[in-house]
């Protein structure tokens, strides 16, 4: 894309530089004309003595004229060449830019899914372990509650990309969590007006599981996450009665992060893009660029449906995807995106 941008650079400056040119050229000729009417006017003002001198200035005359005919059909040809010229790398310009923009697109898509694949996983594993026995007996007996936050523990001992499991009682109150030393306040904590505790304890069966939008944990210490949460129900049952609610804490910030940093583009494109993921809302959630996280909403156009690419007013490629979902985890509305500044711009 560079070449072509060049070319019709070059191909700009080929065509006022001969303007130039052939200006000058044409103000040489009307100098010379204006020379040689005055030689004429003085070979007659003095005769007989005067007549070679005035045809030379004739001969003068007529060359001048040549010339101007020359460099008028001179830059005619020009103009009509560089013209042609242009517009082909034009056409040049707008075939590579869809060539670009499609690939692009594709990575954008790849990046949203992987973080559905990522978020598929946490909806298997939130209605898997509020099965575990330890999580239901806790629920039935608050005594039980210290061997939950053992066994919580063991399970983010191999689930690292989790911050913490909290289990809630009916009431929204947290009885149990993995992680007490590190979120010593979280047991305690009312968390009945919470999104992800409400619609857990409004799933219809084990099947089901609730998430809420990356956001700000408070017992997490501010952390941003991706919360799963599903109803733990009497038994262990898939069935059985609501009678707690279990919610899993996705290290969104690190994962996120990963994503978008992982994305398969050259050292000399990453100079001059930025990949993200966005929300539903177009709220920024993750960033190459490390800015603008939850706080910035980008203005993505999206007339040309699921995935596509367009040129910003700025002349900035942006190539975006919408979730495609990862079976039975449908997604919730977000998009990849990438922004790639003209190949002009780069370095700068």
């Amino acid at each position: 894309m560079a070449s072509v941008e060049h070319l019709l650079e070059m191909t700009g400056t080929v065509a006022a530089v001969a303007d130039q040119k052939i200006d000058r050229i044409h103000g040489i000729t009307r100098r010379s004309r204006m020379l040689a009417l005055n030689a004429s006017i003085e070979a007659q003002r003095v005769g007989q003595m005067g007549r070679g001198f005035a045809v030379v200035a004739d001969e003068v005359k007529a060359i001048s004229s040549e010339i101007a005919e020359l460099t008028d059909s001179l830059r005619g040809e020009l103009r009509g060449k560089l013209e042609s010229l242009s517009g082909f790398g034009r056409a040049l310009a707008e075939e590579v830019r869809q060539v670009r923009g499609e690939r692009l697109a594709d990575l954008a898509h790849n990046a949203v899914e992987i973080a559905d694949r990522n978020l598929y996983e946490r909806s298997c594993d939130v209605r898997w372990w509020a099965t575990d026995s330890a999580v239901v007996d806790c629920i039935a007996d608050p005594l039980q509650a210290n061997h939950a936050c053992k066994r919580l523990g063991v399970i983010l001992d191999s689930y690292t990309v989790y911050l913490d499991l909290w289990v809630a009682d009916a009431s929204g109150r947290i009885i149990a969590n993995g992680r007490p030393s590190r979120y010593p306040n979280a047991i305690g904590t009312d968390v009945s007006r919470q999104d992800w505790f409400r619609d857990a304890m409004a799933t219809v069966s084990g099947n089901d599981f609730a998430v809420a939008d990356i956001s700000r944990e408070g017992g997490l210490g501010g952390a941003l996450v991706a919360s799963y949460a599903t109803a733990i129900r009497e038994g262990g049952e898939t069935d059985g009665k609501p009678v707690g609610a279990l919610g899993i804490f996705f290290d969104w910030e690190t994962q996120g992060q990963t994503i978008v940093e992982g994305v398969r583009l050259s050292p000399q494109e990453k100079l001059k893009s930025r990949c993200m993921l966005i929300d539903r809302e177009h709220r920024i959630i993750a960033d190459s660029a490390r800015r603008g996280l939850l706080a910035e909403k980008f203005p993505l156009r999206t007339k040309q449906g699921d995935r596509g690419c367009y040129q910003d007013v700025d002349g900035s490629l942006v190539a975006y995807a919408l979730t495609p979902g990862y079976e039975t985890y449908r997604g919730l509305g977000w998009s990849g995106v990438i922004v790639q500044e003209p190949a002009r711009r780069a370095g700068a």
